[in-house]
């Protein structure tokens, strides 16, 4: 495969799994804010669900080699890192 070609797939994928972690952290954001609390069973169904998701994502790309296993660490470690922000702004209200 064309080398151009192999890092515009590589941009790609990260690009959208970046987009599908800012979705995850947004639809939480909307959850906390108007419809449950995070000790809610319904909240952590969702939370579970998408990050699940997510990492299945992340282990595709990296298995087709859009991607390394060090960056799909860092793209959920950045979105429980802002999950965790989150939550403690939640909690302190």
């Amino acid at each position: 495969m064309d080398t151009n070609i192999q890092i515009s797939y590589q941009d790609k994928a990260l690009e959208l799994l970046k987009k599908d972690a800012e979705k995850i952290a947004q639809l939480i954001k909307v959850q906390m804010d108007n419809l449950t609390m995070p000790q809610c069973p319904l909240y952590e169904e969702v939370l579970d669900t998408q990050m699940f998701g997510l990492s299945r994502e992340i282990d595709f790309a990296v298995k087709l080699g859009l991607l390394e296993k060090s960056e799909g660490r860092e793209i959920i470690a950045s979105l429980e890192k802002e999950l965790s922000i989150l939550h403690e702004i939640h909690t302190e209200k």
